[in-house]
């Protein structure tokens, strides 16, 4: 019989251990200053939330008509938005009131990511909050093989905070700090100083900057105007109580996904739902910070893990060896390639490389090889731009470009004359292009929209 297991803590308002030094508050609590009490909680969420807006409202601005009329005429997409925010908000809210921060700010991911903890944008930023890797790692949100710390809500809320803390020190004022969010502040402060250097305001509606960030705060306020009274504009909200819905455990143990799913006896969908920062079928207990469940569902949870007398893993790593394929990999391991590949989240054309670590079945009497993993490595979305070329020169563009998509010459045969002359052409034609690269440190983000 198996040595007895520790049950799991719990933590009902959950708050994981900082990784890095919060950022110092720049709101009058932080100074010891004398504060009114709370006002006593409401019994709905939206209420309570809409109670607590502090950021400035954008007046007389045309962009915020055309946010709230773009919602508006989308209640099937503003309903998946408040159904996947039933889940976190009340959380967002609670640790956004203890530092006596605005509440409109929990409103932000449904800008960011309409609430989806899975979204990842073209620029690679994940989570409800939008950080990139860098940023991300920054504020202590680790990225490794077996997790994404941008994905957990719960980390990735204490992280936003922070910035969004820092940010509203770097410019004490939320209109400016939100547009820094967005654009980053370097952006943001460089702007500032070449308006002042002409005798120009500094604030956010005298910046010039991108079209997305001049859209950022007005979409915000079409959703703070919607949530504040979603009548006005043909919607109606689902209620949201003002009280936890979700609860923290911490496992001594190593634990697959759908065995933890089927200890709380939920789908393993809402599962993955409540844990998107865990990315691969077998939870690491020595890489996981914390497993997010129904706060109702602990209690199943501990009595199952107590009661389960068999191995708690099915999947480990395994390290390619050279020259190995990844038919011979799934043989040596009794498992198809197409379940090894639907596993480890490689497509159709994904080609494995010597030394990439792979989940492959665990077999009977086998050591269990759970190591600390990096993250793999990101590829960017290539962008495209087209050119126009005139109508009388598109066919031998056309050629151009076909050629230049052939294989390559064996050495020593030269191309022909006809490709020498078609080829000049090709810098003007309507034709898809990579875009140039972006110098370092100034890589422009574009958030898409998850519906």
């Amino acid at each position: 019989m198996p040595p007895p297991r520790p049950a799991p803590a719990v933590t009902e308002a959950p708050v994981l251990p900082p990784t890095v030094a919060r950022a110092p508050d720049p709101f009058p609590a932080a100074a010891g200053a004398d504060l009114e009490p709370l006002p006593p909680p409401a019994a709905d969420l939206w209420v309570r939330i809409v109670k607590g807006y502090r950021i400035p409202d954008l007046v007389d601005d045309p962009l915020v008509a055309k946010w709230e009329q773009y919602y508006s005429e989308r209640p099937d997409y503003v309903a998946r938005m408040v159904d996947r925010g039933r889940r976190y908000l009340y959380h967002i809210v609670a640790e956004i009131d203890e530092r006596r921060m605005p509440l409109d700010l929990a409103l932000l991911p449904m800008i960011e990511s309409a609430m989806n903890p899975n979204a990842l944008s073209r620029a690679r930023a994940a989570g409800i909050w939008q950080f990139m890797p860098s940023t991300g790692k920054h504020y202590g949100l680790e990225q490794t093989f077996w997790f994404d710390s941008r994905r957990d809500v719960v980390a990735a809320t204490e992280s936003a905070l922070d910035y969004l803390v820092k940010l509203h020190g770097d410019f004490n004022d939320w209109q400016l700090a939100l547009a820094a969010y967005n654009w980053g502040e370097g952006n943001v402060g460089r702007a500032i100083a070449k308006n002042r250097a002409k005798g120009k305001p500094g604030d956010y509606a005298s910046l010039p900057m991108p079209a997305e960030t001049r859209n950022y705060l007005p979409k915000l306020q079409a959703v703070k105007n919607i949530i504040a009274d979603p009548a006005r504009f043909g919607l109606t909200l689902a209620d949201i109580p003002n009280e936890s819905y979700i609860a923290t455990i911490t496992t001594p143990r190593h634990i697959d996904v759908e065995l933890a799913a089927r200890f709380a006896e939920i789908p393993v969908e809402e599962f993955r739902f409540l844990n998107p920062a865990h990315n691969k079928p077998v939870i690491n207990a020595n890489a996981a910070e914390t497993i997010v469940l129904p706060k109702e569902k602990v209690e199943v949870f501990q009595r199952n893990l107590a009661n389960h007398t068999e191995p708690l893993v099915s999947w480990h790593a395994y390290t390619v060896k050279p020259g190995e394929r990844i038919e011979k990999i799934a043989a040596k391991h009794d498992i198809t390639v197409s379940e090894l590949k639907r596993v480890n989240n490689l497509g159709d054309r994904s080609r494995i490389t010597t030394g990439q670590p792979l989940l492959v079945p665990v077999k009977a009497g086998a050591a269990l090889n759970l190591p600390d993993l990096p993250a793999p490595a990101m590829t960017k979305a290539r962008v495209t731009k087209t050119r126009y070329v005139p109508k009388s020169r598109r066919g031998a563009v056309q050629k151009a470009v076909q050629r230049q998509d052939a294989p390559k010459h064996p050495k020593g045969r030269k191309t022909t004359t006809a490709s020498a002359k078609a080829a000049p052409s090709a810098k003007k034609a309507k034709v898809a292009t990579p875009a140039k690269k972006a110098p370092a440190g100034k890589e422009s983000v574009r958030l898409a929209e998850h519906r």
